[in-house]
């Protein structure tokens, strides 16, 4: 938590004169009210001067998510420096009382002090800026590189291999563990954030690589200019990408909304009526814009503590809710076995579908987490129930009933995978592994012996290890929001 910073505008009480009469010392300037000095003494009041800057700083400092390179920290680290400075040049005059001010002064500057460095330098905070740069490296070389160096965006494609990198940081960094701490999770979320925001640009150009655009200037009258507009909404596309992930240094999110709003409506004053195919050309110019606009609203995105700091957020509530349902459902289960629950569960899935994420990555990640809970008892019961109905005939494959072997094996390893509440130090999270790895041998050892109903089954026994295996990983990796 942040230091106790005291916000009152004067939080030393005014100094009191003890009521004793005065006697010859080393204070004969200070005699109480009706002396030279009325109310507080002078040092008092300087330290109250500087309590006032500490009450301005303090919350600066506790929401403050960036690193020690960055210009805002070195002015934070700044101020307060003078700050305790100023606070050191404080006379006390030997007086126990004034000591006692300038202490809890001094001591407050410097727990901002190293509140400031250590979440600046904690190794979470490093862990996010590491994944970032990562992320800078893949889409320079892949996007804002080839841009810049004049390749034609038209004829430019964005690999899928890129978009499962990108895909690949932004779960990382769903992962990295912030403790609750406030600024931790703000640069987790602002990070994530853009991050998550490329995604969805990359994923979108790839589904329209393929679109038959741009038309032929011979179309239509509008087609010329309409394709001039498409040229530029590709520049515009690598630009913005570069201005989300921090590779631009001179362009704001805020021009570059400018220039594609004023694109849109020079499309918007286009005659195309005539000409249903140019219409619908025109149509997906504007959609790609829209795309784009959408993501520009980010540059203040995350300075709101509702956006990051999660634990009174609505959707979130809703999912734990959820959450806490499927862990009654999950102990009914283990204990009693299966009693309808399938149908109760899918309307989980449904219900967590329809919880509004907000375009906010981290809702979106415990929501995915919540939901591989449901699959995860959805898929038990189904193989539950499999086995139950299992009636062999005398002549099934010898391959075909290692499979089912390994299968019944694999339902009493999800049963233990279910109820499991430990972590991944623990012995009996070694064992499960170890176990649920032998089961995977146990089926690349089975020889389907050309039989297609072995090797469909195996193949989908093999999925089903590996899913347990993640959700047992996921169990243990100590996400949270």
């Amino acid at each position: 938590p942040c230091p106790n910073i005291i916000l009152s505008l004067f939080p030393y009480p005014d100094y009191q004169q003890p009521q004793t009469p005065q006697t010859p010392g080393p204070f004969p300037g200070y005699t109480g009210p009706q002396g030279p000095y009325p109310g507080q003494h002078p040092a008092l009041l300087r330290l109250d001067e500087v309590q006032r800057e500490i009450a301005t700083l303090g919350p600066q400092v506790c929401s403050y998510s960036g690193l020690q390179s960055d210009r805002e920290y070195k002015r934070l680290e700044r101020e307060l420096t003078r700050l305790l400075l100023e606070v050191d040049k404080v006379e006390t005059e030997g007086r126990p009382e004034l000591q006692q001010a300038r202490k809890r002064a001094a001591g407050e500057v410097e727990g901002l002090l190293r509140y400031l460095e250590g979440n600046a330098t904690h190794p979470s905070r490093l862990a996010i800026e590491e994944l970032t740069q990562e992320a800078q490296s893949l889409l320079n070389e892949g996007v804002v590189g080839p841009f810049r160096q004049g390749q034609a965006q038209d004829a430019f494609e964005i690999s899928e291999e890129l978009v499962e990198a990108v895909q690949d940081v932004s779960m990382r960094l769903a992962q990295v563990k912030t403790g609750g701490n406030v600024p931790l999770r703000k640069a987790r979320y602002k990070a994530l954030t853009r991050v998550c925001a490329v995604q969805e640009i990359l994923e979108g150009r790839v589904r329209t690589h393929m679109l038959a655009l741009p038309l032929s200037d011979d179309t239509h009258e509008a087609v010329q200019r309409i394709n001039q507009v498409m040229a530029q909404v590709s520049g515009a596309r690598c630009q913005e990408v570069a201005l989300l992930i921090g590779l631009s240094g001179r362009d704001s999110c805020a021009h570059l909304a400018r220039i594609l709003t004023e694109l849109l409506v020079e499309l918007d004053a286009l005659d195309v009526s005539s000409n249903s195919a140019v219409r619908n050309y025109r149509k997906q110019v504007v959609e790609e814009i829209n795309g784009l606009l959408k993501h520009l609203d980010l540059e203040g995105e995350g300075e709101e503590t509702h956006r990051y700091d999660l634990a009174q957020n609505d959707s979130i509530r809703e999912i734990e809710a959820i959450r806490g349902h499927v862990s009654v459902l999950r102990e009914e289960v283990l204990r009693h076995g299966a009693a309808g629950q399938g149908t109760e569960l899918q309307g989980l899935l449904t219900h967590l579908d329809q919880v509004d994420t907000g375009r906010n990555p981290c809702i979106r990640e415990a929501r995915r987490r919540a939901v591989l809970e449901v699959q995860a008892l959805i898929t038990f019961l189904d193989l539950w129930e499999a086995l139950g109905r299992r009636n062999p005939g005398p002549d099934e494959p010898p391959p075909h009933v290692a499979v089912w072997r390994v299968l019944a094996s694999l339902c009493n390893l999800q049963a233990q995978v279910l109820g499991f509440d430990g972590k991944r130090a623990d012995k009996s999270y070694m064992v499960l592994e170890e176990l649920l790895t032998k089961q995977l041998l146990a089926l690349d050892a089975v020889d389907p012996q050309g039989d297609q109903g072995t090797k469909i089954a195996r193949k989908q026994a093999v999925k089903h290890a590996q899913n347990i295996l993640s959700y047992l990983d996921m169990k243990t990796d100590e996400w949270e929001y």
